[in-house]
This record gives C-alpha cells, structure tokens and sequence, in this order.
C-alpha cells in the first residue's frame, strides 16, 4: 500500500482541513482546556509547542509504510476551528488498519461536531484501501463511545493501556 494523504474533506456542516503548522496558535486556544486532558493524561499545549507539535507531524511517519493523516476541524457556518480528526495507517495484507482519533473544543462540544467529523473520516477512510478501523476509547469516555458508535465502530473486549478497543472492519 502506497502512503496515503489527508485530502480536504466536507461534511454537511465541516471541512476537514489537512493540518498545517499555521494552525496552531488558533488550535491552541481550542485545545486550551485542561478538562480536554481527563481521559487522556497530559496537560494543553502552548502555541509553542503545538507548533513544534504539528511540525514533526506534517513532516510524516519516519516508518515506511505507515502514513500519519491529520485535520483540522472547522465549522462553516462560525468560520473557526473546532477540533482535529486523525488516522495512522499502516499496510497489512488484508489492506490498511487506520487508528483513529477525535477531539473537539471544548466550546463546541455537544453540538454533533465530533461525530460528523468522525464519520466524514471514517468514510473517507472506506474509499481508501483501509479495510479496518481502530479507536481505543476510555470505558468513562461517553461522550468518545458515542462518537465512534455513531461513526460505525463497535465496542470490542480486547483492552489496551486501561482503554477500550472500538473496531469497524469494511468488506473488500
């Protein structure tokens, strides 16, 4: 499998945006709450360092065959960003496994956000040759269960550092 690209995605309210390095002053404040951090540890990042962040991430995985897939989250009808969706493909010979992952601010949670973002990803992700999808979700984290419910994943027994496995797979 040849690495793939994070191309702009639409959603009836979204667009995904393939991150760049300018996002993250703007995506600093959206991330700026510590709350943000309670199901997966760590502390917001300054602009600084969400740069620094977002810099080795747009450069792309050192490891052949794995491609690592990030957006930004930004709502049409405010004009601002909200969030990120990413994937980190890696070939298998069945086709790629993506893991994905969601965040939204957390001013505009609530709102659908992250399950549209969440299912534009995941159907973008279908049309790719990725043939399974992978999140690993707190077992407190409702609001992330429900999300990857409603992007088609479902909830497995098979646990990984205190998280939850969630897997959708996608017949050839």
């Amino acid at each position: 499998m040849n690495p793939l690209e994070a191309k702009p995605i639409a959603t009836a309210r979204l667009d995904l945006v393939p991150l760049r390095v300018d996002h993250a002053e703007e995506m600093a404040t959206v991330l700026s709450d510590p709350a943000l951090h309670a199901f997966i540890g760590g502390a917001p990042d300054d602009p600084e360092a969400l740069r620094a962040r977002y810099e080795r991430l747009t450069e792309g995985s050192p490891e052949p065959g794995v491609s690592w897939l990030n957006w930004v989250v930004r709502l049409r009808d405010e004009d601002c960003l909200t969030g990120t969706v990413q994937a980190t493909v890696t070939s298998s010979g069945q086709g790629g496994v993506a893991e994905i992952a969601w965040v939204v601010g957390t001013a505009w949670q609530g709102r659908g956000i992250a399950a549209e973002a969440a299912r534009g990803l995941v159907d973008w992700l279908v049309r790719q040759p990725v043939r399974t999808l992978v999140a690993h979700i707190h077992p407190e984290h409702r609001a992330s269960a429900a999300v990857a419910a409603a992007a088609g994943l479902a909830v497995t027994d098979v646990w990984q550092d205190g998280e939850l496995r969630w897997l959708r797979r996608v017949d050839s």
